[in-house]
């Protein structure tokens, strides 16, 4: 039994980033231990060139994960045209037009490698899929889930789903859970979500439940528990690596 932080998340669209090979830039089922950290970081107001402040974030919480609707998988096949060379020629451009109309300058002049590259590429989102957060301290943790609790309500950066074209579509509803369990934590009834299985034109039906946590996996007891490892607990953010844990995932069909 420990205290928890409780929030939600939903959106019409939300990604959650996983080993992208060549153009193809899947999505996990659920919030990844990465993204989940970079939402705290943007309420929290950490920059990502702050090292030591992403660290303790980082050694300071743990989540479990309830999936209460999967939503639906969606594919967009993705361009986006970037000028390639003499990059920093073009720091000062603020528009893409400017950008542009940078490298169709620089052509004229023959600079080399200055004309727009074009990238393809194909991007998964998972849409109308809500999840239940719930949050609490390792033994490391330089802060305290009243900070994330006011941070999440008053964020100081702008929080989204995984990309920046993902936003919020609820109040995250942040909320402290004293002395409970993990599930008893994951299955804290939001208001707006009480009847959410039985409304089939807002999420639509849904007969399972999915729970995934880290830690301990007999935190939620049941013979149907898994365990696999992700990808997903960064290491250095300056090169984009990332590390592989243990994460326990139980899916339950609802009666």
């Amino acid at each position: 039994m420990r205290e928890y932080l409780v929030f939600r998340l939903y959106g019409p669209m939300a990604s959650w980033g996983q080993p992208a090979v060549g153009g193809d830039r899947p999505t996990a089922l659920a919030p990844t231990r990465s993204a989940l950290l970079g939402l705290l970081g943007a309420a929290l107001g950490i920059k990502r060139e702050d090292e030591a402040g992403l660290a303790r974030l980082q050694q300071s919480v743990c989540f479990g994960i309830k999936q209460c609707v999967p939503g639906t998988l969606m594919r967009d096949y993705h361009t986006t045209q970037v000028p390639i060379g003499t990059p920093e020629k073009l720091r000062h451009c603020r528009t893409r037009k400017a950008e542009i109309d940078e490298c169709q300058h620089q052509e004229k002049f023959n600079a080399k490698n200055s004309r727009p590259n074009a990238i393809l590429s194909s991007r998964d989102y998972r849409c109308d899929a809500l999840w239940v957060i719930a949050a609490w301290l390792s033994p490391k943790a330089e802060l305290t889930l009243e900070q994330l609790q006011t941070s999440l309500q008053k964020p100081v950066f702008t929080l989204y789903l995984g990309r920046k074209s993902c936003p919020l579509a609820l109040p995250l509803m942040p909320q402290l859970l004293p002395e409970t369990s993990l599930q008893q934590a994951l299955d804290h009834p939001f208001p707006a979500l009480v009847s959410e299985k039985a409304d089939p034109y807002w999420l639509g039906a849904n007969h399972y439940t999915t729970y995934f946590w880290e830690g301990d996996v007999k935190a939620i007891e049941h013979a149907a528990t898994q365990t696999y490892h992700p990808w997903d607990e960064p290491q250095h953010r300056g090169r984009w690596q990332f590390k592989q844990r243990a994460m326990h995932q139980l899916t339950i069909r609802e009666a």
